[in-house]
C-alpha cells in the first residue's frame, strides 16, 4: 500500500496542507512498531516534493516522478532569481540521473490513499471531523484578453462605447451564475487587468484569467463550453473582439469505489456520520490516479477551513480520528489479504 502527501506549501501558507498526510501514516507505523505487529503487505509512506509548483512552473514534481511523468525539460526552468531547477537540485546535493530511478511499478501496489485537510469550510460548517472524497475535480484554465476601443470617458456616449472591461465584467457574472447551476462546479476569474488604464478613459483592453473546475470531465467541459460561448456572444453584442488561450487542463480523478468504501468502513467504525464530497483542490493522488486506484480522506480544518494561509489549522482530536481511521483501513486490508 502506498500513501503520502506533499511537504512543500505555498508562500506564507500554513503547516497542515500536505504534511498532515505524511504524519498520519507515520503515527500508524509508530503504533505498529510499538505493538510489534507486521502487516501482510508492505506499507510505503512518501513525502512528495513540490506539489504546489511555487518556485518553478511545474507542479507535482515528486508524485509525477514516482509514476514516471517527470519531463526533463523542466530542469531548464528558472525561478524568480534566474536559478534553474537543475542548478537548485545540484546545490541540494541531488543528481538528476536519479530521477528515473524512483519510478514505481504500479503492478506491485494495491493502491494509493491520501489523508489531507479539507482546505474549505464544508466539514466545519457541518460539524464533522472527517469527509470521504468521491473525486478530485478536473479543471481547465484560460488566459484571455478582450480588445475594444480606448476613448474619452466624458465625450463617448454610453451607446457608442467599445468597453473591454465591461465585457469581461459581464463574463465574470455569467461564470458565477453558470458554475452555481451545477452545484459542485466552480468558476473563478482570479486575474483582471486593464493595461495602462486611466480614470478618464473607456478601457480599450482588458486581460483576464478563467479557472473552471468540476467533479467529472463531462461536467467541466460543459461548463467551459457555455462560458466560452457566452464570451463570444458578449463580444459580438458589444462590438469588441477577444483572444483566449487554454493554459492548463487536468482530468478529474474519481476515487476507486473499493478504496472509497474502505475509507467509509473506517469512518463508520469510529461512529462518525459518513459525508461524501468532491475535492475542489488538486492533490498528489491525482497523479497516482493515472497508474493505480486511489481514494482520499479529508480532515476538518478550523478557522472556517482556511488554507494557503498561516491561520490554516486542525485540532488534535480530529487528527487523532484520522489516525484511527487509517488504522482501521490497515486492519481491514490486513484481514482481506489474509483471506
Amino acid at each position: 500500500l502506498l500513501t503520502g502527501s506533499h511537504y512543500d506549501t505555498v508562500r506564507n501558507g500554513g503547516k497542515y496542507d500536505g504534511r498532515l498526510g505524511i504524519f498520519v501514516p507515520m503515527a500508524c507505523v509508530r503504533e505498529l512498531k510499538r505493538q510489534g505487529r507486521r502487516l501482510p503487505f508492505a506499507f510505503e509512506v512518501v513525502g512528495f516534493a513540490e506539489e504546489e509548483g511555487q518556485r518553478y512552473k511545474a507542479t507535482f514534481l515528486g508524485s509525477g516522478a514516482l509514476i514516471g511523468h517527470f519531463d526533463p525539460r523542466w530542469l531548464d526552468q528558472k525561478d524568480a532569481d534566474g536559478i534553474t531547477m537543475r542548478e537548485a537540485m545540484k546545490h541540494a546535493g541531488l543528481d538528476e540521473a536519479d530521477i528515473p530511478k524512483i519510478q514505481r511499478d504500479p503492478a506491485r501496489y494495491l493502491g494509493f490513499v491520501e489523508v489531507h485537510i479539507e482546505q474549505g469550510p464544508v466539514l466545519t460548517e457541518l460539524d464533522l471531523p472527517l469527509g470521504i472524497v468521491t473525486a478530485i475535480n478536473g479543471g481547465v484554465r484560460y488566459v484571455g484578453e478582450v480588445i475594444g476601443t480606448a476613448s474619452h470617458a466624458g465625450t463617448t456616449p454610453m451607446d457608442r462605447r467599445r468597453d473591454a472591461a465591461a465585457a469581461v465584467a459581464e463574463l465574470i457574472l455569467y461564470t458565477e451564475q453558470r458554475a452555481a447551476k451545477d452545484g459542485d462546479s466552480v468558476g473563478t476569474v482570479g486575474m483582471l487587468e486593464v493595461p495602462s488604464g486611466s480614470i478618464n478613459v473607456v478601457p480599450g483592453r482588458c486581460k483576464f484569467s478563467l479557472d473552471l473546475r468540476a467533479p467529472n470531465n463531462a461536467q467541466r467541459d460543459a461548463l467551459a463550453d457555455d462560458v466560452l460561448a457566452e464570451l463570444k456572444a458578449i463580444c459580438e453584442r458589444r462590438g469588441v473582439r477577444y483572444e483566449i488561450e487554454e493554459s492548463m487542463r487536468a482530468s478529474a480523478a474519481p476515487s476507486a469505489p473499493a478504496w472509497q468504501q474502505r475509507w467509509e468502513r473506517a469512518v463508520d467504525a469510529l461512529g462518525i456520520p459518513l459525508f461524501r464530497m468532491p475535492s475542489g483542490a488538486g492533490h498528489d493522488a491525482m497523479k497516482l490516479h493515472e497508474v493505480m486506484p486511489q481514494a482520499m480522506l479529508f480532515v476538518r480544518g478550523i478557522n472556517s477551513g482556511i488554507s494557503h494561509n498561516p491561520l490554516e489549522s486542525s485540532t488534535n482530536d480530529d487528527i487523532q480520528l484520522a489516525v484511527e481511521a487509517f488504522q482501521h483501513l490497515l486492519n481491514d486490508l490486513a484481514t482481506e489479504q489474509a483471506h
